[in-house]
């Protein structure tokens, strides 16, 4: 064991012993407090708290009279009134006022940049092998006396720890950002969202904390998929550019087989677990714990391949 966390050490000391490393976290800062400045200089954000005051009960019934006589006039626009007035009721039947924008509001903003950590992470897991062929350090690396296994192993251990780290800093800036531009508040505010047309409730850390985390599936099942291409054929290069096209285009392909009895066994139908929580199954017949056997299955299989070429691989010409 003591061999194992060695070589983890080692791997995180070679991984941001890279400028690469570092620029890819100065990256997702910029990102993270420009969205803030953005957002606090350009005002688009302020209307929400015009609706959180003294007078909100007679906001939102005036808004429901509204959205009532829109419903009448304009048949088009019923399901997406329906949600508002549902949320809205709930609102007063339970006594909790809307709040203004503030910093868990500009947390959830920011998941959408979980997929600029997902490009990074592939960019590293499909590097961190076959960089050892590209610069001939391969077998320097294999003739130590440490199995295949636990090299390969320490890897992609490393790979998570930093995909993990990324999220981490991502929720922590974010956090940061959101409380010094746009106030705190507390992390038991109650936050509303729809499922299976019923309003929901749940604390809004909790809420923010678990989609973060279920928003990181897609990431470890790209990373990974780069990591096992990028073992397999030694070309990191290959495994960056068919990991990203899979990732952006994965939507697209289960839409277009969408129709079809097998589209459920797509990773990319699987990959989204929010739609389980929060939003509706891409395909109707999909469930949580299908879809994590079908995530697993994946993760094995592609573990597996990357295991298999990597210890029995003769590096003599490497």
């Amino acid at each position: 064991m003591s061999n194992f966390i060695q070589l983890i050490k080692n791997e995180q000391m070679k991984l941001y012993a890279q400028v690469s490393t570092w620029v890819m976290l100065i990256l997702i800062a910029v990102f993270v407090i420009g969205m803030g400045v953005f957002f606090k200089v350009d005002g688009m954000m302020s209307d929400d708290s015009e609706q959180a005051g003294e007078n909100w009960e007679q906001q939102l019934e005036a808004e429901n009279e509204q959205l009532q006589t829109e419903m009448e006039e304009e048949p088009g626009f019923t399901s997406m009134n329906e949600e508002t007035l549902e949320m809205n009721q709930y609102r007063l039947d339970n006594d909790i006022p809307p709040d203004g924008y503030d910093v868990w509001d500009f947390v959830q903003e920011n998941r959408g940049n979980i997929s600029i950590i997902s490009l990074l992470t592939i960019i590293v897991a499909a590097s961190i092998i076959a960089n050892e062929y590209k610069w001939g350090t391969i077998k320097l690396l294999l003739i130590r006396p440490i199995s295949r296994t636990k090299i390969l192993a320490a890897k992609y251990t490393s790979v998570l720890i930093y995909a993990l780290t990324m999220l981490l800093f991502l929720y922590l800036l974010s956090f940061l950002t959101g409380a010094a531009l746009f106030g705190f508040a507390s992390p038991a505010e109650p936050y509303l969202f729809m499922k299976d047309g019923v309003v929901n409730e749940a604390p809004i850390f909790q809420h923010t904390a678990a989609q973060y985390l279920l928003s990181s599936v897609n990431l470890l099942m790209m990373a990974t998929f780069a990591f096992m291409i990028s073992t397999v054929f030694r070309n990191s290069a290959l495994a960056i550019g068919v990991a990203i096209f899979l990732m952006m285009s994965g939507n697209t392909i289960v839409s277009f087989f969408a129709d079809k009895e097998w589209a459920k066994y797509i990773l990319f139908a699987n990959t989204d677990l929010n739609q389980f929580f929060t939003g509706t199954p891409m395909i109707s017949d999909l469930t949580l714990g299908f879809s994590v056997s079908i995530l697993i299955a994946y993760l094995f299989v592609f573990l597996g391949l990357a295991w298999v070429f990597f210890t029995k691989r003769d590096v003599t010409n490497a």
